[in-house]
């Protein structure tokens, strides 16, 4: 089992910044990809950024130069600075990890998602 925390959101002014956090925890061999997704109301859920284990990232070209994804592999925890923060970045925001458990048999990949953190960018 993995269980993943996502912590950082809140309300912000159009232009500001937020540091969002997720931390990794539970019977983890490794993790892998990491990642973070964002879902507007009424909107499907999208992929905002991705990092691999040795810290290769990808983003949605929305937020590309405004945001920036890192991770730390000795605390299991990925982080997601956004800056510049515009409306439309306004979601909840889910940390997503590719991990990989011991089963006491054999190793088993699985994707594991967070609760949500919300984040709201108005005037």
């Amino acid at each position: 089992q993995v269980q993943l925390v996502e912590s950082g959101g809140g309300l912000v002014q159009p232009g500001g910044s937020l540091r969002l956090s997720c931390a990794a925890s539970g019977s983890i061999f490794s993790i892998n990809a990491m990642g973070w997704y964002r879902q507007a109301p009424g909107k499907q859920r999208e992929l905002v950024a991705g990092i691999t284990s040795g810290g290769s990232t990808n983003y949605a070209g929305p937020v590309k130069g405004r945001f920036t994804t890192s991770r730390d592999n000795a605390k299991n925890t990925v982080y997601l600075q956004m800056n510049s923060l515009k409306p439309e970045d306004a979601a909840v925001y889910y940390c997503n990890a590719d991990a990989t458990t011991w089963n006491g048999r054999y190793y088993v990949p699985d994707d594991y998602w967070g609760q949500g953190t919300q984040v709201t960018v108005s005037s």
